[in-house]
């Protein structure tokens, strides 16, 4: 453990996840500068309005450039954030990108190699590591009581309204290289050293194809990890508009020789049904009446705090950055491995055929 460092913090993007991660930060009480940009001025004024930032603009190098900065935070759409990941690469100081690392395998590239050339201090927020239910199922693989995973499946649900805003924003951001990619770095944390070298995938196409977008209702994908173990992963963002969950509905199951961890996290545990509507955390003009309570991916606000797995991983990576605590965030490597799976199963849906990946 070091000494308690102060943190100056950046953050590059003021939409819905920078505004969480800045009021997140508002919080901890190592950070004691703040400073946020977008390219939309009322987006920056109006983030730095609500956590009392000390400065705003729109220019995401000047923001990165302020002397007190020594954290930087890049929280642009997926498509825009090879541009001032690099910039951030470039002031020499800690870095949190939200996942995808890159939407194209050769940005990722780029970015792996100037962080290796700096040997900079980068992570990538897949927030899946800190849902707890999922830290629990590491702590069993590390302590050997599931032996060796032979096999393991896992599949992801969502709203089809929530594929069209995600689509909306970004067409390449499908639920595949969006959504499932939580999952595909999941399976590659949870069997670490154990790299997917083979994809083989299907998809089918209907009511998010019909709304204009050239993107699957289904995918399923079989991927062999190099030691031989099978993974099942699945994913599909059509399900009806007012499906009662507000984020993923997801089952994760892990086989091995000496156990089997079977995970439901879908949600139905707690159903509340209200007249007055349910808000989107993702969607501000879209209420549904019965809902899935705890189904938020980031988390939920309660008794003026957030709770879940995007607030746990904020307060670790600070945690980190002030007292050099480890923090189980995903380093670049990690990154553009799960990048090139999630782009394999597309490639492999759109030609039929198996793709073999080298290990990164």
């Amino acid at each position: 453990m070091q000494e308690k460092k102060e943190i100056g913090l950046a953050i590059v993007g003021s939409g819905k996840i920078g505004t969480l991660r800045g009021k997140l930060a508002k919080m901890h009480p190592s950070v004691r500068f703040i400073a946020v940009s977008d390219a939309n001025p009322e987006a920056a004024e109006k983030l730095a309005k609500t956590i009392g930032a000390d400065y705003w603009t729109t220019d995401n190098l000047e923001v990165m450039s302020l002397p007190e900065v020594n954290a930087i935070n890049i929280a642009t759409s997926e498509h825009e954030h090879t541009a001032p990941l690099l910039a951030a690469l470039d002031r020499g100081v800690p870095v949190l990108v939200e996942k995808p690392i890159a939407l194209l395998e050769e940005d990722a590239k780029q970015v792996i190699a100037k962080a290796e050339q700096l040997n900079s201090d980068l992570h990538i927020g897949y927030s899946r590591r800190y849902k707890n239910r999922y830290l629990i199922a590491k702590e069993q693989i590390i302590q050997g009581r599931l032996g060796v995973i032979t096999g393991a499946c896992a599949r992801l649900y969502n709203s089809r309204s929530q594929c069209f805003a995600m689509l909306k924003r970004n067409k390449g951001a499908t639920p595949v290289v969006d959504a499932l990619t939580y999952y595909v770095d999941l399976m590659g944390w949870l069997l670490a050293d154990n790299p997917v070298v083979e994809v083989f995938a299907k998809g089918q196409k209907g009511v998010i194809h019909a709304a204009g977008y050239d993107t699957e209702d289904v995918t399923w994908a079989i991927l062999t990890c190099q030691d031989g173990a099978v993974l099942n992963l699945g994913v599909s963002y059509a399900l009806p508009e007012k499906w009662p969950s507000v984020g993923h509905s997801a089952r994760v199951e892990l086989l091995g020789t000496h156990g089997t961890l079977l995970i439901n996290d879908d949600h139905t545990d707690q159903i509340m049904q209200t007249d007055l509507g349910f808000p989107h955390v993702y969607l501000t003009d879209h209420k549904i009446e019965t809902v899935f309570l705890e189904s938020s991916t980031p988390g939920d606000w309660a008794l003026g705090d957030f709770l879940g797995p995007i607030a746990d991983e904020t307060r670790a990576w600070l945690d980190y950055l002030s007292t050099g605590k480890p923090c189980n965030l995903a380093k670049p490597r990690d990154a553009i491995r799960t990048l090139a799976v999630t782009l394999a199963i597309e490639e492999s849906a759109r030609t039929g055929k198996t793709v073999y990946l080298t290990p990164h």
